[in-house]
C-alpha cells in the first residue's frame, strides 16, 4: 500500500470522525420538530393564537415550541450523546437521550413553576413522550446505519493496544468479535517484552515496538495511523509514565483507554471511586433477591400468562398438526436441573418419534454439539412436524407453565439436563444460581451452532449482569432469532 493510499485513508476517516456527530445532530433536530410539531398540533390543532398564560409578554405556543426545540436540542448534545464514543452502541446511546430529555423537562417544569408560567399540561404530555419515542427510533435507525458500516470496515477507529502479549491478544479479539463498537485493532506495544514470541505463536496484529520510555512510546505512534491508545493488563508501565503518556496523547487528539482485567462485566455493576487521585474500580454483585427477586417473579407470571392466552390458538393448531404426523402423545416432559440444583419436569411439544430416548445411545458418535450438549443438524429421530416446530421454537412454548408454575424464567441461563451438569467444572455451577429460562442470551447469540465454551461464557454473564431492562432486551432480540431460525434444529 502506497503513502499516498494512507494519507487518503487517513483523511477520509478523519473527515467521518468530524462528520458523523454533525450527521447524528441532524437526525437529533429532525427528530425533536416532529414531536414539537406533534405536541403543538396534538393540543392546539392549526390555532395560531395560543399564548402561554403567566408569561409576563405572553408569547405565542410557536415561539415558545421553537425555543423549547432548541435548547432541548443542545441539551441532547451536551449529554455527550453524539459523541463517537456513543454512537452506534445501542443501549447506551438510547439510554443517554431518554435521560437528557427526562432531565430537559424536569428543568422546563422547574422554571414553569419558578416563573409562575402555566404550561399547558397536555401540550408537555404530548412532547415528552413523542420525543423519546422520535429520538429512540431515529438513534435506533441510524445505529443500525452505522453498525451495518463499521461491519464492512467503515466508521471505525485505528486503536493501538499496550500490554502483555496475551493482554493484547485477548483485547485485539474483543474489538473485532464487536465492529459494532467502531474499534479496529491495527498494531501494537509490548513494553518490556520482545518482537517475535519465543514460542513461535505470534500476534495477529503486528507490533511496533517493545519500549518502556514515553518518548519512544510516543516516537512509534507519530509514525503510524492511531486514533486510541487502548493500555491493557501488563504494560510494565508506571503510573506516573502512564500520566505523562495521557499528556502526550491529548496534545495530539488521542483518545486513551484504560482496558482493567475485567471481562463479562457489565456497565451498571461498575462503579468509579477516585481517592487521592487513584480512579479505584467497585464491582458490585447482583442479588436477585428482595424486591429485584419480586419484580423477576411478577414480570415471569404475568407475561407467561398473557403469552398462554394469546398464543392458545398456536398450541391448539399445533397439538392437531403432532397428532396427525405421528401416534404419541403431543407433549414430552423431561427430567431437567433447575435454581440451586432442583429437578423438575420440563414440558416441550413432542417433536420426536415415541422412543427417541432409546435410540440416543446409537447417534452419539454422529453428535454435531458442542462437546457437552448433543445436537444433530439432520437427527432421524425429529418427526416431520417436529422439525417445523423446533425450527421456530414453537416445541418450547408449554414451558411457559413451567413459568407459572415457578420452576422456570421467561429468561434465564439454557435448563441443563442431570447427564450435562454431572459434567460441570465448578466455576459452570454458577448457572444454577437462577432459574432456566425459555429463552436467554444463549437464544439469541447463535443456539445451537454455539460452542460450549460461548455458551456457558452467556449463561454466567447472564447470572453475574442481571436486570429487568436486559431481560426485556433478550425477549425483543429472541422474536427475530426465532423467525431467522439460526441455529434452530
Amino acid at each position: 500500500m502506497t503513502t499516498v493510499e494512507v494519507n487518503g485513508q487517513t483523511k477520509e476517516r478523519r473527515r467521518w470522525l468530524a462528520g458523523l456527530p454533525r450527521f447524528v445532530g441532524i437526525i437529533d433536530a429532525i427528530a425533536i420538530f416532529a414531536a414539537m410539531l406533534t405536541a403543538q398540533l396534538g393540543r392546539f390543532g392549526t390555532e395560531l393564537d395560543a399564548e402561554l398564560v403567566g408569561a409576563s409578554f405572553d408569547p405565542n405556543y410557536w415561539v415558545v415550541s421553537i425555543v423549547i426545540g432548541i435548547v432541548w436540542w443542545f441539551s441532547v448534545g451536551s449529554s455527550g450523546s453524539r459523541d463517537i464514543r456513543v454512537v452506534g452502541t445501542g443501549i447506551l446511546e438510547y439510554k443517554t437521550v431518554t435521560l437528557s430529555t427526562v432531565y430537559f423537562f424536569g428543568g422546563v417544569a422547574i422554571v414553569s413553576y419558578c416563573l409562575q408560567v402555566s404550561t399547558a399540561r397536555g401540550y408537555v404530555g404530548i412532547a415528552l413522550p413523542a420525543g423519546i419515542l422520535f429520538l429512540v427510533l431515529s438513534r435506533w435507525t441510524l445505529s443500525k446505519w452505522v453498525r451495518l458500516n463499521r461491519s464492512q470496515g467503515r466508521f471505525r477507529r485505528n486503536v493501538l493496544i499496550m500490554g502483555s502479549p496475551s493482554a493484547v491478544e485477548h483485547l485485539h479479539e474483543r474489538f473485532e468479535s464487536t465492529p459494532g463498537a467502531g474499534y479496529r485493532s491495527a498494531m501494537a506495544i509490548l513494553p518490556g517484552f520482545s518482537f517475535s514470541s519465543p514460542s513461535g505463536r505470534e500476534l495477529s496484529i503486528p507490533v511496533v515496538s517493545v519500549a518502556t520510555e514515553v518518548e519512544d512510546i510516543v516516537r512509534a505512534i507519530d509514525s503510524h495511523d492511531v486514533d486510541v491508545v487502548a493500555i491493557s493488563a501488563g504494560s510494565n508501565i508506571k503510573p506516573r509514565k502512564i500520566r505523562e503518556l495521557g499528556w502526550e496523547l491529548q496534545s495530539r487528539s488521542i483518545s486513551m483507554i484504560l482496558a482493567p482485567a475485567l471481562t463479562d462485566i457489565a456497565g451498571p455493576r461498575i462503579h468509579t471511586q477516585p481517592i487521592a487521585g487513584l480512579p479505584l474500580i467497585h464491582v458490585s454483585t447482583p442479588k436477585l433477591v428482595g424486591i429485584q427477586a419480586g419484580m423477576k417473579r411478577a414480570f415471569d407470571v404475568i407475561g407467561a400468562t398473557i403469552a398462554l392466552l394469546v398464543l392458545s390458538p398456536v398450541f391448539l393448531i399445533t397439538a392437531i398438526a403432532i397428532k396427525s404426523d405421528s401416534s404419541g402423545p403431543v407433549f414430552y416432559r423431561q427430567q431437567r436441573v433447575g435454581i440451586r440444583g432442583n429437578v423438575f419436569h420440563m414440558y416441550k411439544f413432542r417433536s420426536m418419534v415415541t422412543n427417541a430416548d432409546e435410540l440416543l445411545s446409537q447417534l452419539t458418535q454422529d453428535s454435531t454439539g458442542n462437546g457437552v450438549l448433543f445436537k444433530m443438524k439432520t437427527d432421524p429421530r425429529v418427526t416431520k412436524v417436529g422439525r417445523f416446530i423446533r425450527r421456530y421454537s414453537i416445541d418450547e412454548l408449554p414451558q411457559l407453565w413451567n413459568v407459572i408454575r415457578g420452576e422456570m424464567s421467561m429468561v434465564g441461563p439454557r435448563p441443563p439436563l442431570k447427564s450435562e451438569v454431572d459434567q460441570y467444572e465448578r466455576y459452570v455451577e454458577r448457572r444454577l444460581l437462577v432459574m432456566p429460562g425459555i429463552t436467554g442470551l444463549w437464544q439469541v447469540s447463535g443456539r445451537s451452532d454455539l460452542e460450549w465454551e460461548e455458551s456457558v461464557r452467556l449463561d454466567l454473564y447472564y447470572v453475574e449482569n442481571w436486570s429487568l431492562i436486559q431481560d426485556l432486551t433478550i425477549l425483543t432480540r429472541t422474536i427475530k432469532a426465532v423467525f431467522s431460525s439460526s441455529g434452530a434444529y
